[in-house]
């Protein structure tokens, strides 16, 4: 099943399931939240229903407690950057403002001349925890979706820390909709492509992750409660921007795509910030 978070023509922001070309609104006062019915373990339900067309989406969750984001993670992106093979993943952390929805344009930071595109498979936590056994950790996910960790590059080389190219306010894209394990299916061979303006940037499957999902959530859980709701950015392929020949950066005008198999394609054009 597919699940999302929209606003109402009438302004008021909700969630759903999507049925076809319509989303059954779910929202109600015991579970206000997509959040909320993730920590519930979203519960079938019924409810009104709504044209999809007519909705303007919002981030898969919109309020998430913790984005948290591994860099490096698939071996042509380590080798691109140049940066040494480690023992453990590499790990930042994004927050919500920084985030907008599909359709919504990403914004190119006025200070920089450096925005970067990285295409990356995100993970929503469901049932929460602590020491999350690798074995038993896809059982914590509630479901999956597109990501663009989107990065201001200048500002992320400041110092050894990512944090300020990470976090300009609506540099990321998170959508279209969270799909559910059962319906993405094993995974492996599903495709984290990106495309600029057309181009195709980036191709490689999820199983060519250094770190599996399964590595990662034991490994994030071993120092921090991952909570419903809680957002994985599991990192991006190589072919990015900023280790092309020339460089290829974003600038207002330009239209990025991230497509994985089994969820659809986060599109989102990029405006002046």
């Amino acid at each position: 099943m597919c699940y999302l978070s929209f606003v109402r023509p009438d302004g008021t922001s909700g969630y759903g399931r999507i049925e076809g070309d319509t989303v059954i609104d779910l929202t109600s006062a015991a579970l206000p939240s997509i959040k909320a019915a993730i920590a519930a373990g979203l519960p079938f339900g019924d409810g009104p229903r709504l044209a999809l067309e007519g909705l303007t989406l919002l981030p898969v969750i919109p309020d998430p407690g913790k984005i948290i984001c591994i860099g490096l993670n698939y071996e042509t992106h380590r080798q691109e950057t140049g940066r040494a093979e480690a023992g453990h993943p590499a790990v930042f952390v994004r927050w919500a403002d920084t985030l907008v929805a599909d359709g919504a344009p990403l914004l190119c930071p006025a200070q920089s001349t450096e925005f970067d595109y990285e295409g990356e498979l995100a993970v929503i936590i469901g049932r929460g925890g602590r020491h999350i056994d690798e074995a038993d950790a896809l059982a914590h996910v509630a479901g999956f979706a597109c990501f663009n960790d989107g990065s201001v590059r200048d500002w992320q080389r400041h110092n050894s820390q990512f944090t300020p190219g990470k976090n300009f306010p609506g540099t990321g894209g998170f959508g279209p909709w969270l799909v559910t394990p059962d319906e993405f299916g094993p995974l492996g061979p599903q495709r984290v492509q990106t495309h600029v303006n057309g181009l195709l940037v980036q191709d490689q499957p999820v199983s060519d992750m250094i770190w599996s999902v399964p590595a990662i959530l034991a490994y994030l859980s071993a120092f921090t409660t991952l909570n419903p709701g809680d957002v994985i950015a599991t990192g991006t392929p190589g072919g990015v921007g900023s280790r092309r020949e020339p460089p290829l950066w974003l600038a207002p005008g330009d239209v990025v795509e991230v497509s994985i198999d089994g969820i659809g394609t986060l599109r989102n054009p990029v405006a002046a910030g």
